[in-house]
């Protein structure tokens, strides 16, 4: 059994940017290969269009190339690495730094978990007492069971008294409606001070 917290598992430490020397070269690789590409577009272009009879002023022509290749490139640097083929990978992909197309991020699952049911109890107040209010039944009895080592199950005596009479109601007894965005923030709050 893990003695992992809920406090633990939404603690984030962000790493050190890596230190150290890098090469010039690279750095000017990248703009060399951008710029001969835009020549050489540019040169085709202004063959293909003097060819039909076209006259366009060629910084207009260099100015539209090299815009159309910035945003080629800025796209390509936002859009997210392709999926591996399927069955090519049996590792993690945190070995070998590539990325990991199982992993999610976890805040973005956490608050998800949530939304959802809670967005689907607005419609329909069954689905908050069958599936929300037993996920915060669930986070009171696991923060009681780490700080004092007791859950509604255990000892319900001692869980009432930890719990105080308000949200022990809330969890024992289910409500009728699904109860606003501030009741559930206090609720929240009295689950935070177990």
């Amino acid at each position: 059994m893990s003695s992992t917290s809920i406090d633990d598992l939404l603690a984030f430490e962000e790493e050190a940017a890596p230190t150290g020397p890098r090469p010039r070269a690279s750095r000017w690789r990248p703009v060399l290969r951008s710029l001969a590409w835009a020549a050489a577009v540019v040169a085709v272009l202004l063959v293909g269009l003097r060819a039909v009879g076209l006259q366009v002023s060629l910084p207009v022509l260099i100015a539209g190339v090299l815009a159309v290749l910035a945003v080629r490139r800025v796209t390509a640097l936002l859009a997210p690495p392709p999926p591996p083929p399927a069955g090519s990978r049996t590792g993690s992909g945190e070995e070998d730094g590539s990325y990991n197309w199982a992993a999610r991020d976890a805040l973005n699952s956490a608050i998800n978990r949530w939304e959802w049911p809670l967005d689907w109890s607005n419609t329909r107040p069954e689905r908050f007492s069958g599936v929300v209010l037993p996920r915060i039944g669930e986070l009171a009895d696991e923060r009681m069971r780490l700080k004092h080592g007791v859950t509604r199950e255990s000892d319900p005596a001692r869980a009432r008294v930890l719990l105080g009479d308000r949200l022990w109601t809330f969890l024992e007894t289910p409500p009728r409606r699904t109860p606003s965005p501030r009741d559930l923030a206090v609720i929240v709050a009295e689950l935070e001070k177990i």
